[in-house]
């Protein structure tokens, strides 16, 4: 399937593109139960770091959650709690926009900050589901979950691992800007919009 990306190849990507991505896995439904972190960092529109770690949620874990992600409570045996990793993850958040595939991951971090007793980071959030809406109507895309529109964009990722997750908002970001020719602050202030117009 071709890339919409190939859309808009007269269309000059903005030089700014500064931008993190976030995405979690949960062990159970308590989005506090993070499991899970990947991250992809943007700088002028390339990506310049990639990082992910299992975390150990200090909670159980739902069958029904691993179902989806295939994380079990053995795999997390040593790995760091959110607690420990909380200023790693200020000093790649922090003064950033930190886009998120549905507001899923941004209430995830917020829950984890507030159970873990720890200071939350201090950035802008940009929902790649929103900006896909905008971009993109139904009919061209079928549906605004990641595999829908990694679908019509043609790229292919591991759905429900954090890191090829958050890779795959990022493409889905890119597209984005490249269809509508928006920098990261145009679709800061387009998603406050209604969607049509």
């Amino acid at each position: 399937m071709k890339s919409h990306l190939s859309r808009s190849e007269n269309v000059s990507v903005p030089a700014n593109l500064n931008f993190t991505v976030i995405d979690v896995e949960t062990a159970n439904f308590d989005r506090a139960s993070i499991c899970q972190i990947g991250l992809v960092r943007y700088e002028a529109g390339e990506c310049v770091r990639e990082w992910e770690t299992l975390v150990d949620p200090k909670d159980s874990f739902d069958a029904r959650n691993i179902d989806v992600h295939g994380i079990y409570p053995a795999d997390v045996e040593g790995a760091p709690t959110f607690g420990d990793i909380a200023d790693q993850l200020r000093v790649i958040m922090d003064g950033f926009t930190v886009i998120s595939h549905t507001a899923f991951d941004k209430t995830a971090i917020h829950g984890a900050s507030q159970k873990h007793g720890v200071l939350c980071p201090a950035c802008s959030w940009l929902d790649s589901a929103c900006v896909a809406r905008r971009a993109w109507s139904r009919d061209e895309v079928g549906g605004y979950g990641l595999h829908d529109l990694c679908g019509m964009l043609g790229y292919e990722f591991k759905h429900h691992d954090a890191l090829e997750d958050a890779k795959a908002a990022a493409h889905i970001f890119m597209a984005a800007v490249a269809c509508a020719g928006l920098d990261v602050d145009g679709w800061l202030q387009r998603v406050r919009r209604p969607v049509r117009g």
